[in-house]
């Protein structure tokens, strides 16, 4: 009798039956996941790469008014993978929450096109004076865009997980190959997003906005078609017992019940089911560790338990643990994510302001500088994937070649250098416009724009150990019935980045105006002090940078039973042939 064939993880296909190892998920899985991604953000920034330009030139807003609604609606699209994360786990499971998004995502895509191509939505202007754009488009549009960021959103943690789930944790080869997948999740997010960046910009302000949106709504209509042709052969997690999120809330709950109890002198006296239980129910089994030691009352055996109120196992306590291990991180990378806003704020501000000609007809637009980011990406991650990771490999004997909260870690330290190659270029900045006496906000500073290369490289540098660093981290760290939410921890400081950012230059605003009565951000970059808001950016950046260290030194990753892979091999083909019997 011979069932090895089957995956362990209790893996199902779409009818909920058990999957060959050898015919569905891996690699050749991942190919139509990661497709679907380099295209889903060649759409998605096809539509938000120019959004602020559309709203002042098209619908005629003030550029106030645009960049807010601009940071709003992007708030939103990185928020609402939350709610993604909520309903997958809870309620749809994730393929079929992908599916529902997708049909809101298409929605809003549809609309968008259409607001922005029928003439019967376009302003009327006499003598070059537009007026603005009626209450119905505005409408309209609006409700186009926010659809797709739910869309967006809801689709962000959930296809990201779906494709880790395509790699079984208890076979130790695909367990590597899943470390390969992050990197190159994060490789076609850039590819897509570079192509957006450097083609749909250019026909939307060449050719119209309207062909440009639908180039963007073919894109996404590709990366739709690419990931349900994956479908035979995509591994699903099976979906048993109640609300995950109700047991979650439960732990604290009942250890706040048993706050006056004694906790016994070992571990092995709290409650935990057999390792059956677990095999049982499609789960893993999670050992206990010393942190948060208040959460372990909630699994104290009593020798009178109510049968209604039964005791938390070590398990369940666990899973809470490790929320609260990863919520801990998450806060120390709302600093580092303030450097995502940067990039495409700051950067391009102070970019408008330096020599930006090629020649004696082209002009390199400030918002471009930021595609070498990207490209640098494109570059490192193959080589951290193909030559790095081996290497690390050979010397700590790590599948991953080294820690996840090493790999963040690094990409924390390479951003603080690059904040002082921010600070040190402004410098420089500063220094020619008083050796030049400029002072009008539109002067050019005879200094050239690619003073600013390094620290994009160097940004892209940190993002190609930090991005990828950081989604590994919470999909593994995060329990195994929880992935999504996981997974949405890291959706969740891309929007933190974008607030706290802003946060941040109000504050600077008002500190400067009532100590010197002039911002250091103002209109006028040539008159103003953006050195001081890097030098604060350093500062703040290295301090976080060290109490990181801290936390990360005494952070204790999760340890699943996963060692016993014989024995559940033979448990998991004796029910695999059980199920298969009765189908």
């Amino acid at each position: 009798m011979e069932h090895k064939g089957y995956t362990l993880d209790d893996t199902v296909d779409l009818s909920g039956r058990p999957v060959l190892s050898s015919t569905t998920g891996k690699r050749k899985a991942c190919i139509f996941i990661l497709a679907y991604q380099a295209f889903e953000r060649f759409a998605y920034f096809g539509v938000s790469a120019n959004l602020v330009i559309y709203m002042t030139s098209e619908l005629h807003k003030d550029l106030v008014s645009a960049v807010t609604s601009v940071n709003n609606w992007s708030g939103t699209a990185w928020i609402t993978p939350i709610v993604g994360a909520y309903i997958a786990d809870s309620h749809l499971g994730r393929f079929w929450t992908i599916t529902f998004a997708l049909l809101i995502y298409a929605m809003g895509m549809g609309l968008l096109v259409l607001t922005t191509s029928l003439k019967c939505f376009r302003p009327t202007c006499t003598d070059g004076i537009c007026k603005e754009a009626s209450t119905v488009r505005l409408t309209l549009y609006y409700l186009s865009i926010y659809t797709i960021a739910i869309g967006s959103g809801v689709l962000k943690p959930n296809m990201s997980t779906f494709g880790a789930d395509q790699f079984d944790d208890f076979r130790p080869k695909e367990k590597v190959l899943k470390v390969s997948y992050f990197n190159w999740w994060s490789f076609n997010t850039a590819f897509g997003t570079l192509a957006a960046t450097l083609f749909v910009v250019y026909i939307q302000e060449r050719f119209g906005w309207g062909l440009g949106y639908g180039i963007s709504a073919i894109g996404f209509l590709v990366a739709s078609v690419t990931f349900f042709m994956g479908v035979p052969i995509y591994r699903h997690k099976s979906r048993k017992g109640k609300s995950h999120a109700k047991e979650f809330f439960s732990v604290p709950v009942v250890a706040f019940r048993n706050r006056k109890l004694q906790l016994p002198s070992s571990p092995s006296e709290l409650h935990e089911c057999e390792m059956q239980h677990y095999i049982d129910r499609g789960r893993r089994q999670i050992y206990h560790t010393p942190r948060f030691r208040f959460l372990d009352k909630a699994a104290i055996k009593q020798e009178k338990t109510d049968a209604s109120n039964p005791p938390c196992t070590v398990t369940q306590v666990e899973r809470n643990k490790l929320v609260l291990g990863m919520l801990g991180i998450w806060l120390l990378i709302i600093i580092p994510s303030n450097f995502w806003a940067v990039e495409v704020t700051a950067f391009v501000k102070q970019g408008t302001t330096m020599e930006r000609n090629l020649g004696p007809n082209f002009q390199i637009p400030a918002a471009s500088l930021w595609s070498f980011v990207v490209v640098t990406i494109l570059i490192c991650v193959p080589i951290y994937e193909c030559y790095f990771v081996p290497f690390m490999r050979r010397r700590t004997g790590l599948h991953r070649g080294i820690k996840m909260l090493h790999r963040i870690a690094i990409g924390v330290a390479i951003q603080i250098m690059a904040a002082a190659v921010m600070f040190a270029v402004e410098i420089r900045r500063m220094k020619v416009i008083r050796e030049k006496h400029i002072t009008g906000a539109k002067e050019v500073v005879p200094m050239s724009i690619f003073w600013l290369l390094p620290q994009h490289v160097l940004l892209g540098l940190a993002n190609t150990f930090l991005m990828a660093g950081l989604l590994e981290f919470f999909y593994d760290q995060s329990p195994e019935e929880m992935k999504v939410l996981g997974t949405a921890f890291y959706t969740s400081t891309i929007a933190v980045g974008k607030y706290s950012n802003s946060l941040l230059v109000f504050m600077i605003d008002k500190f400067s105006r009532k100590m010197s009565g002039k911002s250091w951000i103002g209109n006028n970059l040539n008159d103003c002090h953006l050195d001081y808001y890097y030098a604060l950016l350093f500062v703040i950046s290295a301090f976080n940078f060290a109490v990181f260290l801290w936390v990360q030194r005494g952070y204790i990753y999760k340890k699943e039973n996963t060692t016993e892979v014989n024995e559940f091999e033979i448990v998991r083909a004796e029910k695999t042939e059980s199920q298969v019997g009765k189908a």
